[in-house]
């Protein structure tokens, strides 16, 4: 008799065998490779803010001055912060996405265009990483209204 035959006679062993199965069925179905993705999508669109962002939005997206809705000594709006803390989280990944690609120069804005700076995956790494710094509060209302 072989090893298979004298583990499905023993008692219980049918059990065990089908749940080792059920396990191995389960991990193969884990959606570990999206959660891979997603963290190394935050970690390159971290990489991308830090080179081309936080000069104007501050580190961590935290903005660089205390109050971002006063215009500054040359007359323009500093930059928000991306932190949860403004607007950003009010706007569409559509409108994010055109923000990042056409700036906001065009609507009287000082933020440049980042179309032709970034690829497609960068830019939707920096969203990512942008919706990271927002606090699970702001994210769950987002993804009720966007996702």
């Amino acid at each position: 008799m072989d090893k298979m035959s004298e583990l499905v006679r023993k008692p219980g062993a049918m059990k065990q065998l089908l749940l080792a199965s059920l396990v191995i069925l389960l991990i193969g179905c884990n959606p570990v490779e999206q959660t891979e993705n997603k963290e190394s999508s935050e970690i390159l669109g971290e990489e991308v803010f830090n080179n081309n962002c936080a000069v104007c939005h501050g580190s961590q997206g935290r903005g660089l001055v205390s109050n971002w809705k006063v215009k500054g000594a040359d007359g323009n709006y500093p930059a928000p912060p991306l932190n949860g803390t403004a607007h950003t989280w009010h706007h569409s990944p559509s409108q994010l996405l055109y923000t990042i690609n056409e700036g906001g120069i065009k609507i009287g804005g000082q933020m440049p265009a980042f179309a032709k700076r970034l690829s497609e995956d960068e830019k939707q790494a920096v969203l990512d990483y942008i919706y990271s710094l927002w606090p699970n509060e702001i994210q769950t209302k987002y993804n009720k209204r966007f996702k």
